[in-house]
Formats: C-alpha cells, structure tokens, sequence
C-alpha cells in the first residue's frame, strides 16, 4: 500500500508525522512523496491561524485530484479544532483527532474501510501523557527530534494551541533517556528537544522535574554528542538551566527565546508573563553566561492595537538587544481567540511592510555575528552537499552557524574541526582542520 503524508507546522508536527511513518513502515506501507500518486494521502494539519485551516483544505483538495480514489486522512491540531468543518471538506475521508495513533495507523491500513467521512477526536482535556513518541526515520536528516513535552497551560490572546493539544504534560526522565538511547543506536550524532511548551517540562510529575535537571541527566548519560534545545518561554530560561549549559560541552550554546514584541502595551495584550525589561535583563545574563551562544527569537508584527509608535519602540529595542537572528510573523487571526476579536486590527499591507522592516533588522545582526566569528575554529556536524556546488558540503556549528566546507561524502554524518575563513552567499565558510 502506497502512503503519502504531508506535514504542516511546527516541529512538534514533523515528530508526529515521523512516528506516523515509523509505525506504518512496520505494517509494510509503502511511504511516497505527496506529490505521487498513492492509496492513502495522510494530511498532519496545523491550525495556528485561519490561513494554515485554508492551506489543509487546499491539499485536500490537491491529493484528491491526483488520486481520485485513493483515501483522504486528516489529523492534527486542525482535525482536533475543528473536526466537523474537516469533515465537510470535499474529498476528506477520515478525521483522526491528537493522541489516536491506533486508530489512525488501523484506518490507513484497512482495505476494507467503508466510506467516510468518519470522525474519532476526543477531549485534549482528558490526556494524562504523552501518546506519540518513538520516532526513529527522520529521513534525510542527521539531527533527531525528541519530544518531551506535549500541551501548554498558557493563555496568549493570539494563539489557540492549547485548545488542540490540552494542558502540559510530560515525558518522565527514565523514557525520555530510552528514546535518546534509541536515537543514538540509530545514528544521529544531535538530538534536538522539542515540546508545544518545553519549558514547562516536569511541572506536572511526581516528583517534579525541571528542565535544567533532565538536560544534565542527558548530557552526562554519554549518549549523545550534541544537545540542542527548541524554543523556549522568557521566565523558563533559568540561571540554572544557563550554567548546566555553560558547562556542558555536550548541549550545544544556542538558545531561541520567544520574545513576540518589544512593546510593553502589546505584551500585556499578547498575555505574555514577561514584560520588557526582564527580557533584557534574561538576554544580558544569557550572553554572559554563553559568550558565543546563537540566541534567537520570535517576533509578531502588526498586533491588533499596535501603532506605528509601538512598533518603532520594538524595533529599538529589538536591535538593543545581544540577539543573533528573528523568526518574523505578521499577525495573523485565528478564529476562536481573543485577538481575533480585538479592535485595532492592523491592515494586511501595513503588516507586510511591518515583517519587512523587522526582518531586514534580523538580517543585519545575524550577518554582524556571522562575521564576528571568522577566523574562529568550531565544531561542525556535516549534514549534505551544496546543491550545485560540487565538492562542497554544509551543516551546523554547535552555535548555528551554517557552514560550508570542501570535503567527499565520507564526511557527511561526521563533525568535524573547521576554521572558518570569510561569509558570503548567506553562509560561513571554512576549511577542514586535520
């Protein structure tokens, strides 16, 4: 049986779909591109803004088009939202809600299945742990996902997440270091930690865990060489879980903080817990604790209620701060939370011209810390070829830094000491020191 999946969103949803294809290459699926024809075409939807609703029905609707008998699987965050608007879209044939692999891997599996379209999802409310894991096939990759962390027990005015994916919950520390056992056996050199709200890991075990605990029992398991965290909340990032990184040569000196704005007014709207001051005060301490560290952010433009004044003062602050790169996002609504429904909404041209300014500003201190690290040496695990380029190759250094390298194929999975010697091309370039 030929099966396509496509996924949509977050990391979190390239670990479910990587478990998704895990189990169904156990019940001897055949896994082909989207693209292909196929017998099954499972869609991991997201659902963070109306627009992602509107890019699963047009897939949908493109799958059913290229395989016109072929089955239709819809899961994710937006089958669990809204698995009746799902199910009305032409072509779906099943809705499989969060937290349901049997049932989805049984669907997918059953020549016999009647027509649809059928509806399993169930209450997120009522998950007491986390269902998908065991993720082994990232194909292509050399670093892993692992989450540990599933649900969120914020509020953020804009965001609907905890609505699909119900209250944190966590990995306990004895099943996380299973998985991590796993993922080295199977030959990745990085494993990156991932979660809806991985900050708050361990609050809701007994004992309770925190995160800082849980990255030092890694690091010192001798597992894995490379570490790496996922984003991260302003108040989760501790002095604690900064001095075990410090310390550490296994978790790699890299850190994405989600700020969202850098406007007081609009952080009170956002319901951030954070204000700031405090921020600045979090990015300061982090740059003292890891000098070389890559710190990025996530940044919202074009808020409901953001003036062009409001927006100014984030970008000053913004570039006030010792940040390498930001993940830029114009506002955008999603039914079903309090911002949708906020005065104030800001015209979708003046939020496109707000993502430009913002991103040209994240493009200019990333390039200024790109160079300041030529002439250093760093660690570098080696990930592909440069495509059209032959005789190059490119992968990441323990800080981020994308780096291109001459070198054959016999260095790729490998890290390897490189000294980097100029930029261009949007990346860093080295040579192999022996």
């Amino acid at each position: 049986m030929r099966v396509a999946i496509k996924t949509l969103g977050c990391k979190i949803n390239q670990y479910d779909s990587a478990v998704i294809q895990e189990r169904l290459a156990r019940e001897s699926c055949s896994l082909v591109p989207f693209e292909d024809p196929a017998d099954v075409y499972v869609l991991n939807t997201c659902t963070v803004t109306d627009r992602a609703d509107w890019e699963a029905r047009q897939l949908v609707r493109k799958a059913r088009r290229r395989s016109p008998s072929a089955r239709v699987v819809v899961t994710g965050c937006y089958a669990q939202v809204s698995p009746e608007e799902v199910s009305r879209v032409p072509g779906v044939d099943f809705v499989v809600g969060l937290n349901r692999m049997d049932e989805l891997v049984s669907y997918v599996t059953d020549r016999e299945s009647g027509a649809g379209p059928a509806v399993s999802v169930g209450n997120p409310r009522d998950e007491r742990g986390v269902g998908v894991l065991g993720a082994r096939r990232f194909l292509g990759r050399t670093r892993a996902f692992l989450k540990v962390q599933e649900g969120c027990n914020f509020a953020c005015s804009y965001c609907i997440i905890p609505t699909a994916r119900g209250r944190g919950r966590s990995v306990p520390p004895e099943q996380v270091l299973e998985q991590v056992r796993g993922l080295a056996e199977a030959g990745f050199p990085e494993i990156v930690l991932t979660g809806i709200h991985l900050g708050g890991y361990g609050y809701d075990l007994a004992p309770r865990v925190s995160l800082s605990a849980l990255v030092r029992r890694i690091a010192e398991s001798g597992l894995i060489r490379r570490l790496r965290l996922s984003s991260l909340d302003p108040r989760e990032v501790t002095d604690e879980l900064l001095a075990v990184m410090a310390d550490s040569e296994v978790i790699c000196p890299h850190l994405h903080v989600c700020v969202q704005a850098g406007e007081d007014g609009i952080l009170k709207k956002m319901r951030r817990n954070y204000d700031t001051a405090y921020f600045a005060r979090l990015m300061a301490r982090a740059r003292g604790k890891l000098p070389r560290a890559a710190l990025g952010t996530d940044v919202i433009v074009g808020f409901p209620g953001e003036t062009e004044a409001a927006f100014g003062t984030s970008l000053d602050f913004l570039e006030e701060q010792p940040l390498t790169y930001f993940h830029v996002f114009p506002y955008s609504a999603r039914r079903g939370t309090p911002a949708a429904d906020m005065s104030g909404q800001i015209p979708p041209v003046e939020r496109k011209e707000r993502s430009r300014r913002a991103r040209e500003l994240g493009m200019r201190k990333k390039h200024e810390f790109y160079r300041s690290e030529v002439g250093r040496r760093v660690s570098v695990l080696v990930e592909e070829p440069v495509a059209g380029e032959p005789g190059a190759l490119k992968g990441y250094s323990r800080n981020y830094l994308p780096v291109a390298l001459a070198g054959g194929a016999d260095l790729v999975h490998r890290e390897v000491r490189v000294r980097l010697q100029g930029w261009s091309r949007g990346r860093l370039w080295g040579e192999v020191e022996c």
